[in-house]
């Protein structure tokens, strides 16, 4: 398997029709290792495909480099490239039988007739193509959109590539085939230990998946670490908006001086609301004195809200709008002031009213500071 390194890469289209021009992606840098999981994440229009694209040498570099395996293949032609690509469309030749799409590439490469058959064969076995019906012979039409892709990601495997680049390939499938093919992914990733990498919209597909995560925004990184570093210690408003599902709960106010010293967060909200307070920790205060009398904005995670809790030292005060029960667990929509809140708990029976008052208690032992100016995390 290989390394993929990305250096000052940049995706420039140019202006037309007095319009200016696009940055698609803008001085990324960023290393996958050797059999690591890279997942791309971001809304749509951040950068992410068209990053893949170069990569797999379909798209045009503006400025940068590319390196895999250590080797420059900025000028590379893509079937030189030893990358296989699975796209989201699935992309198969419709007058192909399952066999021959799997078998067609190794074909023009003149991979000898029998060992294409062992290769396409063992691929099949791997991805349920045999049993309990034998796919091979049938043509795309005859398929459902998920045994297409298992096809599309046999005829990467067959291939034995040094690297597997992954264009939103499960976005076409409705949400249980998702997950069952999300699963299927992970197990060849462990199966295959190859290099992967992998395109999505959807952070709950990054987070599952992972090892690492490249989030993105208007064609720039915004944040890269693993999966639980981004959502307990995002780098800015927008990861932590962006990742995790309810978002983060985001509170704007300022730190003051409390009668004990340490510094206490005040909810900016105007009467007759009463505003959110929260007394910092000792460390925590010390961390952010240079900050006391300015507006920060204070993130927390939906579960590290607690309904009708009286252990803890916080209480926020909200009108009930919503409830969403999830089975083993509920999302509770709360306004709060000027703010809004989700909860999520455990507690699936709590007897709740729409429109009725609740006090939560807070956990601040994990909570997330941001400079409202400049939207970046605030080191504690």
């Amino acid at each position: 398997m290989a390394k993929v390194l990305i250096e000052n890469l940049y995706k420039i289209y140019p202006a037309e029709k007095g319009r200016p021009e696009k940055i698609a992606v803008d001085n990324a840098n960023f290393e996958i290792q050797d059999r690591e999981f890279m997942v791309l994440v971001g809304p749509s229009g951040c950068g992410k495909t068209t990053t893949l694209r170069m990569v797999a040498g379909l798209e045009e570099i503006t400025r940068g480099s590319i390196y895999l395996d250590g080797k420059k293949i900025n000028e590379v032609a893509p079937k030189d490239r030893d990358i296989a690509m699975v796209f989201q469309n699935y992309a198969l030749y419709p007058h192909m039988s399952v066999y021959r799409n799997m078998a067609f590439g190794l074909e023009l490469r003149g991979v000898p007739k029998d060992e294409i058959r062992r290769r396409v064969d063992s691929t099949a076995k791997i991805l349920g193509l045999l049993e309990p019906d034998n796919l091979l012979e049938r043509k795309p039409k005859a398929l459902s959109g998920g045994q297409r892709q298992r096809v599309a990601l046999g005829r990467a495997i067959v291939r034995k590539p040094k690297a597997f680049l992954f264009d939103e390939p499960l976005s076409n499938l409705d949400a249980k085939m998702r997950v069952e093919t999300r699963t299927e992914i992970s197990k060849l990733h462990r199966q295959l230990d190859s290099t992967m990498i992998y395109v999505t919209h959807d952070q709950t597909e990054a987070m599952t998946m992972a090892d690492r995560i490249v989030v993105m925004r208007y064609g720039k990184i915004q944040q890269i670490a693993p999966p639980l570093e981004l959502y307990h210690r995002p780098a800015n408003l927008f990861v932590a908006g962006f990742i995790g599902s309810p978002p983060m709960n985001l509170l704007q106010g300022t730190l003051q001086a409390s009668p004990k010293g340490a510094l206490e967060f005040v909810e900016n909200v105007t009467p007759p609301h009463f505003p959110f307070r929260g007394v910092l920790s000792t460390d925590t205060s010390r961390r952010l004195s240079s900050r006391q009398g300015k507006e920060v904005i204070l993130g927390f995670r939906p579960e590290q809200l607690h309904p009708n809790s009286t252990a803890s030292k916080h209480t926020l005060q909200g009108i009930l709008e919503v409830v969403e029960p999830m089975g083993a667990e509920t999302y509770l929509y709360l306004k709060t002031g000027a703010h809004s809140c989700i909860c999520r708990t455990t507690e699936t029976d709590l007897g709740l009213k729409e429109g009725s008052k609740i006090n939560l208690g807070v956990d601040l032992s994990r909570a997330v500071f941001f400079d409202p100016k400049t939207e970046e995390t605030i080191p504690t």
